[in-house]
């Protein structure tokens, strides 16, 4: 028979020899992610800084067969600003004042746990769900694809990030805070402005900088939404140019110079993406702080 010291030297070496198997295939699927995540951002910095010129970000869309080099992306830009910037003004009082409700405002209520269940159903769904439910509410009640209808769609997507966000970082406000504004006479409303709100505030803009970050990217929504053109818009009372949609079509296209174009769209919006989510970082490591 084994000893005592034996046997837990068997247990010990198996444990041990389970735990550098368990290490090893974590890993090998890091380094697996990781290949193909930087063979798409040499990619996208290879072919996208190539396509980046002043004719990029000051020209409209070209037509087909023009000579690489053309024409750019400018009224798709400016489309894609104009919607974000709308839905971000849409979406974020909605989703603060919501995540305000919810953590300040009898938060264990039943009425504020189906809130937070819908919250979570709208902040998981398929942004293409969103993008069809507003077609059907707009775009095909009104018989007009517009700008309006993209940012609506893409405010429905700032709203669930914004409000969870907003409700996680009130939560973490510590509650001997707002016993000390309440002993002073404080009202509710001057608590949670003065008070909550203001201790939270860095971590409610890391949650609008990354819902700006998300929906900067969408396609889906504004396919059935906003559409796309070819033309510089002034207003969103029609098909409105934007990056994602145009990116789509152009990459999809045989003609060289729309692909030569999609790619550079793709590496700005990567690098929006990637600066937003920088920010977001360094102003939630500020809040933690």
């Amino acid at each position: 028979m084994m000893t005592y010291d034996a046997a837990r030297m068997a247990r010990f070496v198996r444990r041990k020899r389970v735990n550098q198997v368990a290490l090893t295939l974590a890993l090998a699927a890091m380094v697996f992610g990781m290949f193909w995540l930087a063979w798409i951002l040499w990619e996208t910095l290879r072919l996208g800084f190539e396509s980046l010129s002043v004719s990029f970000i000051t020209e409209n869309t070209p037509p087909p067969n023009e000579p690489p080099g053309e024409g750019g992306l400018a009224n798709a830009i400016w489309g894609s600003l104009l919607m974000v910037t709308l839905a971000t003004f849409i979406g974020t009082p909605i989703g603060v004042l919501s995540g305000i409700c919810l953590a300040e405002y009898n938060p264990g209520s039943r009425l504020n746990a189906i809130i937070r269940f819908v919250n979570d159903l709208l902040l998981s769904a398929p942004s293409i769900i969103i993008g069809l439910f507003i077609y059907a509410v707009m775009v095909a009640r009104f018989q007009q694809f517009s700008g309006w209808a993209g940012a609506v769609a893409l405010a429905f997507i700032v709203v669930p990030v914004v409000i969870r966000t907003t409700e996680n970082m009130l939560t973490l406000v510590p509650s001997g805070l707002r016993e000390a504004a309440y002993a002073l006479g404080a009202p509710k409303w001057k608590v949670v402005t003065r008070v909550t709100l203001a201790a939270s505030l860095s971590g409610v803009l890391t949650g609008v900088l990354l819902a700006v970050a998300r929906i900067f990217g969408e396609t889906a929504p504004l396919l059935f939404t906003a559409l796309n053109n070819q033309f510089w818009s002034t207003g969103l009372d029609g098909p409105t140019a934007n990056l994602p949609v145009t990116i789509l079509q152009f990459a999809m296209s045989p003609y060289e110079n729309w692909q030569h174009l999609a790619w550079g769209g793709v590496f700005l919006i990567t690098m929006i993406v990637l600066g937003l989510n920088v920010l977001a970082r360094f102003l939630s490591r500020r809040f933690s702080s």
